[in-house]
């Protein structure tokens, strides 16, 4: 979404309603997390001059270190590869498709292994006066390579009424579509388990949202989601189950997000020229994940010159040792002499 479609009033209104409800999180279950609380770090700075407006964000499955993002409206159907210098890979566009808002994406490994990539033309600035959005899916490139890419369009209708939306959130295990509202009283919206190409499909509500989402998704393997504001993140267990609040860097507009590929961590994008995209740490109860145990130090016999290893400690040991065993020898020697 871009900056100048919210009057400064809505925008300050927004700001302040979400840096409320993120202060209000520190209740029970609920602790807010300052940034300073977490070891947040600048994954890299987009620097290709056409990406000006990073609307959305996913992380490659067949290429590793690579992420995906597009510009937000006012430009033509297509995506951006990028690697962890932040330079563009390879550009894709896509064969019979239109981009009147584009706001989000989402990687996904359907159930014959092939990853795909689903781009949401869902954004709609006039409030509800699109009678249809668009969702198109595309088979993630094998080569990264300008090309452009055939693609399948699905068309999407709110049960309750026309809306803006941001967000679009990919199960990773049932390849489920949702799709959050962009508004005050923000919902999120489930899509038929079966998509058609021939008629439009319906999004039903499934459960409240936070006010003015701006982006989504699915932990790696589905026991978490996230739903990010401009100055905060959401997660939560399932529809309606929340987790935990956490803030993100401060950015000029937090557009997008995405989680890295181990789940243990959040990518969060901004829009403008040469953006940056940070990585968030989260923690074992925010990703649902186990902590992996520190495993015990090796013994070696040697390490690396100039270094204190374990054959250094065993080294300085042996002689303490030598030395208890030499005393203890001397004090015997000299008992039997007394």
């Amino acid at each position: 979404m871009r900056a100048t479609s919210m009057t400064p009033a809505r925008t300050v209104a927004a700001l302040t309603l979400a840096g409320a409800l993120t202060v209000s999180a520190a209740g029970p279950g609920h602790a807010a997390t300052t940034p300073g609380a977490r070891d947040e770090r600048v994954l890299l700075t987009v620097t290709d001059p056409r990406i000006t407006e990073s609307s959305g964000l996913a992380v490659s499955l067949r290429h590793r270190g690579v992420l995906y993002t597009h510009n937000d409206s006012d430009d033509v159907p297509r995506f951006f590869a990028i690697g962890r210098d932040g330079r563009t890979r390879a550009t894709f566009t896509l064969a019979d498709a239109s981009a009147r808002d584009w706001e989000a994406m989402a990687a996904y490994r359907g159930d014959d292994g092939r990853a795909v990539l689903h781009l949401a033309d869902i954004g709609d600035n006039l409030d509800g006066a699109w009678p249809s959005v668009s969702i198109y899916r595309v088979r993630e490139p094998r080569v990264l390579r300008d090309a452009t890419v055939p693609a399948t369009e699905f068309r999407f209708r709110y049960a309750d009424g026309a809306r803006n939306a941001e967000a679009l959130l990919v199960h990773p295990r049932t390849g489920r579509l949702y799709v959050a509202s962009r508004e005050w009283e923000g919902g999120l919206y489930a899509a038929p388990k079966k998509l058609s190409t021939d008629s439009v499909n319906v999004l039903r509500r499934v459960a409240h949202a936070p006010p003015f989402v701006t982006d989504g998704a699915f932990a790696p393997d589905g026991s978490r989601f996230v739903l990010q504001t401009y100055v905060s993140a959401r997660i939560y267990r399932a529809p309606g189950q929340e987790v935990a609040r956490i803030s993100i860097p401060d950015q000029p507009q937090a557009e997008s997000v995405a989680y890295t590929r181990n789940g243990r961590a959040l990518l969060v994008g901004s829009e403008g020229r040469r953006s940056k995209i940070w990585r968030v740490p989260l923690s074992p109860d925010e990703s649902g994940q186990t902590p992996t145990p520190t495993p015990a130090p090796r013994r070696t016999s040697q390490g690396p010159a100039g270094s204190l290893d374990d054959s250094g400690r065993f080294g300085a040991l042996a002689l303490v040792l030598a030395g208890v065993v030499a005393a203890l020898v001397a004090r015997r020697a000299s008992r039997r002499d007394r």
